[in-house]
């Protein structure tokens, strides 16, 4: 490991973050006070500052701007993550969404706790999972007579938490690959390991004007849903920007307790649905219709899946209700597309409590947290190629054994897949296996306390959430409650899923091995020395 290049990306990177921190601090002046913009940002924001130049100033030399290699690459992608959480997460602590230092009366552990809840928060937010533990338990703001707790923080702090989903939908790595790519090269390796399997395509003939092509595409979709949501629903200025900034990562952070169901308007749900659709569709695809080529995205077996995917989950949950409920009309359709979008793109949004619909319509709402939306969109969850290649895959092996000597290949849009490729599927697929298998068992450990409202939908539903960075999830977790009432060890382990999960597994599961972080040397060496004792 190139530590002077691991240092350099994570300088720019925090540096990077500076820029909204000031920006979301002065807000803060506005929105709620001056002391609250000084207590809660200003520390946070010098912090970022010095951490940056130190980390510039003496973990690099002059020589470290050269080609970054893939081990770095994915390294400091897993790292970024983490890193950027414990600056988010200062302002929550500081600024008393959670017991912090200058809550009243507030004890070291209580403090203590504190800063663990905001940087569950934290990670919440940059992950664009959107769960929350802001709850009358937690949070010094909320009292017994408090109707909404998260519209009782400060509105400047839950503009900043909205602002760290806008941030990570697009990530982390691909806000600062604008200036990577122009500091240091490889920045195609830095893509990679943010975008991990068969989801990147080059718009542009350089990375950082594919990289510029996206954050403006992603910015324009956000500013025109801000403008609908000023327009033509309920929604104040505020919460249009709120909700806009969380809409497009697919983050699913909302001003209020009851989420986008506060409003109860058809005009808003209608244009979030749009806008949450469209997250969840890969942004190749959104280019080319900027670039007048629609029939690209028709064309595409990805998008084709997701139309079909989403009206399919969509009828089965309607039929469902309308049993249940034995009434014909547009209430059960309504409830039941908006679900399955929000869900099916990690968004989390909610309008309804599914946990009170029948058990298939539930069945489908976890199956929707496991599979996710498209590759390359800022959706959550395993994804629909590359659950639709593993398909594929399947599907040669079962032709094998009828037609051996027939040639097999794996095919998406006519063309070959690479060996590759769905070797890397093959595997992504497994790790998420064994991941959510010893994950659920530890969750399960963890909540046994919880004694009889402990329930195996609770536990497999919290795990699915957090791989999945959906949000709201199953059982006593469902989408009308917070996820306060888990145990800190069960927050630190879903705050670790999260990261995994928004990594996409791979990234983050290198960073674990031990060969990633030897001396770029040292592999030659131990080979060197196996031969040596070969021959002796």
């Amino acid at each position: 490991m190139r530590w002077d290049v691991l240092y350099l990306i994570l300088g720019w990177t925090v540096g990077a973050l500076t820029v909204p921190l000031a920006v979301v601090g002065i807000a803060t002046a506005f929105l709620d006070d001056v002391q609250m913009a000084l207590i809660a940002f200003l520390p946070s924001t010098l912090f970022a500052v010095l951490s940056s130049w130190l980390m510039l100033r003496y973990g690099t030399t002059p020589e470290t701007p050269d080609r970054l290699r893939d081990r770095e690459a994915f390294a400091t992608v897993a790292l970024a993550y983490p890193v950027v959480v414990a600056f988010g997460a200062i302002p929550f602590w500081l600024g008393g969404m959670f017991h912090g230092p200058f809550t009243d009366d507030v004890t070291f552990l209580a403090a203590m706790e504190g800063l663990i809840h905001s940087g569950f928060e934290a990670m919440s937010g940059f992950t664009t999972t959107g769960t929350t533990i802001i709850d009358i338990s937690t949070s010094p703001n909320c009292f017994a007579t408090t109707e909404d707790c998260i519209g009782a923080q400060s509105r400047g702090l839950l503009l900043w938490r909205s602002t760290m989903q806008w941030l990570g939908g697009m990530g982390v790595i691909m806000l600062s690959m604008v200036v990577l790519s122009r500091v240091l090269g490889g920045g195609m390796a830095l893509a990679r390991a943010e975008l991990t399997g068969p989801s990147l395509s080059r718009l542009r003939p350089k990375l950082a004007q594919t990289a510029q092509a996206l954050w403006i595409m992603y910015l324009v979709l956000t500013l025109l849903e801000i403008v609908l949501l000023i327009g033509l629903t309920p929604m104040n200025t505020y919460e249009a920007i709120n909700h806009g900034l969380t809409t497009m990562p697919s983050g699913g952070f909302s001003t209020t307790d009851d989420s986008i169901g506060h409003w109860d308007s058809a005009a808003l749900e209608s244009i979030i649905l749009v806008f949450m659709f469209l997250a969840g569709v890969n942004f190749t695809l959104l280019y080319f219709i900027v670039q007048r080529q629609p029939g690209k995205m028709w064309a595409d077996e990805e998008f084709k899946t997701y139309i079909a995917y989403l009206a399919g989950a969509t009828a089965i949950i309607t039929g469902a209700l309308y049993l249940q409920g034995g009434e014909i009309g547009s209430e059960p359709l309504r409830k039941s597309l908006f679900q399955v979008v929000a869900i099916a793109t990690s968004t989390g949004y909610g309008t309804a409590d599914y946990m009170l619909w029948p058990v298939i319509a539930q069945i489908v709402i976890l199956m929707l947290m496991v599979v996710g939306a498209s590759a390359g969109s800022t959706a959550g969850g395993l994804k629909l190629l590359r659950i639709s290649l593993a398909v594929k895959v399947a599907r040669r092996q079962l032709n094998r054994l009828t037609h051996p000597r027939r040639i097999h290949d794996v095919r998406m849009n006519g063309e070959q897949v690479e060996q590759e490729q769905v070797e890397l599927i093959v595997g992504m697929l497994l790790v998420w296996i064994l991941l959510f298998a010893g994950a659920s068992l530890l969750m399960a450990l963890i909540m046994a306390p919880m004694g009889a409202d402990l329930d195996v939908l609770s536990v497999i539903g919290v795990v699915a959430s957090a791989l999945g960075n959906t949000g709201p999830a199953m059982g006593e977790f469902g989408p009308a409650v917070t996820w306060a009432a888990m145990p800190n060890a069960g927050l630190i382990l879903t705050g670790i899923l999260m990261w995994f999960g928004r990594l996409e597994l791979l990234t983050a599961v290198i960073l674990f091995s031990p060969s990633t972080w030897r001396e770029p040397g040292a592999r030659k060496k131990d080979h060197d020395d196996d031969d040596q004792n070969s021959v002796v």
